[in-house]
């Protein structure tokens, strides 16, 4: 379903009228200031330091360079300056670096130039939501830091308690992207509620984020997907939409998020190794739990483990 003109101008009159008191709420549950005085530093870790090849040479001696995509909040964003970086994925990156005994330098980077900017050295590394794919890992090496999630979201007062499985979704109206990772799952979860006798999932498309939340708010869907982290803002900012379930990017296995480093440099195990002290002594739930991401926690960080298959 394609959104109407008419629709969209209801939609601007309703955004307009409300911009500044949603982004006040919204700060009441993110700190976006630049001086971040919640942010949690970590001990040094020193046989992560000890699992850094000797060989590795860092782009600048004595510090770790992250590339990170401000792309949005809770993941990474700018800070309310317009110039800092802030979010969940810098504060993993300079807990991080603490662990290896570096100071951070974060170089922001468009999503689409990591991988280009990593292979010719510009950065060691890159922690931004990178899912491990296994046509991914034919280039980069990957440490795994959170899972994969899409979320599940409903109106604050819908009746759908719970989706956890194909069953609870039949029947309903769920806005998800054309051409995304959840779209191709949605689909296999409506051809399977159909096999087993129930009502087909009815996908619903639009042209952006805001006429799809103004769709579930008016009835016109039941349930929105997309990237859990972008919906637990927008809950946190709105005040009316809630979590009903979360889908794995690569169900119905785990899909995971993880620090790339350029293929074979050496880094990638020692950044497992970093990563799993931090899960250890409690620094990772509580960097996770300050941005209302602990739904994406992992049990243990892995090195290259089995990735998102080539479609």
């Amino acid at each position: 379903m394609i959104a109407f003109p008419a629709f969209r101008t209801l939609l601007i009159a309703a955004m307009t009228s409300g911009l500044s008191f949603g982004a006040t709420r919204a700060a009441d549950d993110f700190d976006l200031s630049p001086q971040q005085p919640g942010r949690l530093h970590a001990a040094r870790n020193e046989a992560a330091i000890a699992s850094i090849p000797v060989a590795f040479k860092f782009v600048t001696p004595g510090k770790l360079t992250i590339a990170v995509s401000p792309g949005g909040p809770p993941l990474a964003t700018y800070a309310t300056d317009a110039k800092t970086v802030v979010g969940a994925d810098p504060d993993y990156a300079y807990a991080i670096a603490d662990s290896l005994g570096l100071t951070l330098e974060i170089v922001p980077v468009a999503w689409i130039d990591w991988p280009l900017g990593l292979a010719s050295g510009k950065y060691d590394a890159v922690i931004s939501n990178v899912g491990v794919t296994e046509q991914r890992k034919e280039k980069f090496d990957f440490s795994t830091y959170r899972q994969g999630l899409h979320g599940i979201f409903v109106k604050s007062d819908s009746p759908v308690a719970s989706i956890k499985e194909p069953k609870d979704a039949a029947g309903l109206r769920i806005v998800v992207g054309a051409g995304t990772n959840q779209e191709r799952i949605l689909v296999k979860w409506s051809e399977q509620d159909v096999a087993a006798g129930l009502k087909p999932i009815e996908l619903q498309y639009y042209d952006d984020e805001a006429t799809s939340l103004l769709a579930l708010q008016s009835g016109r869907a039941d349930v929105i997907v997309q990237p859990h982290a972008q919906l637990v803002f927008i809950a946190a900012r709105d005040k009316n939409i809630k979590r009903v379930g979360t889908l794995s990017a690569g169900w119905p296995d785990r899909s995971d998020v993880a620090i790339t480093t350029r293929k074979g440099s050496g880094l990638a195990d020692a950044l497992t190794i970093a990563t799993n002290g931090l899960i250890k002594d409690g620094t990772y739930a509580k960097i996770l739990e300050h941005w209302h991401l602990s739904e994406e926690a992992l049990p243990a960080s892995e090195t290259n483990p089995p990735g998102l298959p080539k479609y």
